[in-house]
């Protein structure tokens, strides 16, 4: 069983992306929901998800677990503010992103571990005791 991915749970995804492009708003970004790579590879002991995300913080991560969803997400919020003798200007960005993915029952979600380093958050997600390969024994003929 594989990990199934869920970028979002909108109907319309085309529609509302057409909407929020960054020059809907005559040309002005103020927030950011670029969605981070991942690769996710499935090996006998387990799944490795790395989720590609330069220039963050481990703590600007948040990762959680609900039933067997396992959600990845992230928000940051900058204030930028210029005063000049003729004007002033204030700017908020939103830098934010959410991955959810469903895990499969072989998971043991007690074990699962991350860690964030050159830009990757790494997960090691632990396949349960039971779902381990068995090893090759030799049945006797009686």
């Amino acid at each position: 069983m594989n990990l199934i991915k869920r970028n979002s749970n909108l109907i319309l995804p085309s529609l509302l992306d057409e909407i929020f492009k960054p020059d809907w708003n005559g040309g002005i970004q103020n927030f950011n929901t670029s969605i981070p790579a991942v690769n996710i590879k499935e090996t006998e002991t387990g799944f490795k998800l790395e989720l590609f995300a330069p220039g963050l913080k481990k703590e600007d991560f948040n990762i959680e677990i609900d039933q067997r969803m396992l959600s990845i997400s992230s928000e940051i919020q900058t204030e930028t503010e210029e005063n000049n003798e003729t004007y002033s200007r204030k700017e908020y960005t939103l830098n934010s992103f959410k991955r959810t993915f469903n895990l499969p029952e072989t998971v043991n979600f007690d074990a699962i571990e991350a860690n964030y380093e050159n830009g990757i958050l790494n997960l090691r997600l632990p396949k349960r005791e039971e779902a381990l390969p068995k090893p090759k024994r030799e049945i006797e003929i009686a």
